[in-house]
């Protein structure tokens, strides 16, 4: 037991022994104390998800609405748009002072009532449109917009509707979604042909005009020359386009299952021409005839395919050129 009472007597045994009780006595008030912070610590209730129910909707004030317009929050500005944007909807007399401001002839309060249209229309809302009423005030707001000074319409390698005044082109937006949803009968008989399509600066003389006309069909591919394509194609649309001086007396609408066989057409009357005439023509000379011709058909039909476009909207926003996807070119 010396040993013993020889460590007991060392300094050196005793101060590192209060030298290791000293680190573990702070060690451990360390561990009590982060304990004790983390019991102490209040944690952030999660958010539980809410749903605005129709009850909600309907309590909320005009006052409370432009204030949360205003609100710093997308989402929060997004949802009270939506909800204006239903209840403008689903009011009657709203549409009916929003299509009676698009033929103001105060150019500012056509644009606003025109953009305010764009924003409270979408897919579920267009049949509130699709009225005699609408297509009236359709047609008057574009006669409206029409360019006194406008250049003559041709060259068929230089597109113009992007250059167009935005109230022409939001009134044709409207006017292309209806006649892809619905057809063109109501548009024809708004008088669109003759109050806006006419007086457009198609030429001088009637056979300039005619030929600049079909120049722009035929090259063009854009929102104007899709609406006339569809006009063009129906017996009432066509005789309106006569009348206007934009079509030839001898000109006939054609459907689509027409378009489609009509290479057989061709074909049969060339082979009864070459039956009476089998005498005066050779048959390299038919045969480059008919080729040539049924190439023209197939470019005709080429153009009208390149035409196509598909419109991608949710309703959340208004429609722009972004929204819509067009037939890659071939």
């Amino acid at each position: 037991m010396s040993w013993l009472n020889t460590l007991i007597r060392d300094d050196r045994v005793i101060f590192g022994g209060l030298g290791m009780s000293a680190v573990g006595m702070v060690v451990m008030i360390r561990l009590l104390l982060e304990k004790w912070r983390e019991e102490s610590e209040i944690k952030p209730v999660q958010p539980k998800t809410q749903y605005i129910t129709q009850d909600t909707e309907d309590s909320l004030k005009q006052g409370t609405l432009d204030t949360l317009l205003g609100h710093y929050n997308y989402a929060i500005r997004e949802t009270a748009a939506k909800i204006v944007c239903d209840r403008a909807v689903n009011d009657g007399t709203t549409i009916e002072l929003l299509l009676w401001g698009i033929t103001r002839n105060d150019y500012d309060e056509r644009m606003k009532n025109l953009r305010a249209l764009a924003v409270i229309t979408d897919p579920q809302s267009l049949p509130l449109l699709h009225t005699w009423k609408a297509y009236a005030a359709l047609v008057r707001s574009l006669e409206l917009s029409i360019d006194p000074e406008q250049e003559v319409l041709d060259d068929e390698h230089w597109d113009e509707y992007p250059m167009r005044d935005m109230t022409e082109k939001l009134g044709l937006m409207f006017i292309s979604q209806l006649i892809s949803r619905y057809d063109v009968e109501k548009l024809i008989k708004a008088k669109f042909v003759e109050k806006w399509l006419a007086k457009q600066n198609w030429g001088a003389t009637t056979d300039e005009r005619q030929e600049n006309f079909m120049k722009y069909l035929q090259h063009k591919n854009n929102r104007i020359a899709d609406i006339i394509s569809r006009i063009k194609n129906t017996r009432s649309g066509s005789e309106a386009l006569k009348k206007s001086g934009l079509l030839d007396e001898s000109f006939g609408p054609s459907d689509e299952s027409e378009e489609d066989n009509s290479h057989l057409v061709v074909a049969d009357q060339f082979n009864m021409f070459l039956r009476v005439n089998m005498g005066e023509m050779r048959e390299e000379d038919t045969t480059r005839l008919l080729a040539r011709t049924l190439q023209n058909l197939g470019d005709q039909r080429l153009r009208q395919r390149n035409r196509e476009a598909m419109v991608l909207n949710d309703g959340s926003r208004p429609l722009n050129r972004d929204d819509i996807i067009q037939r890659e070119t071939e």
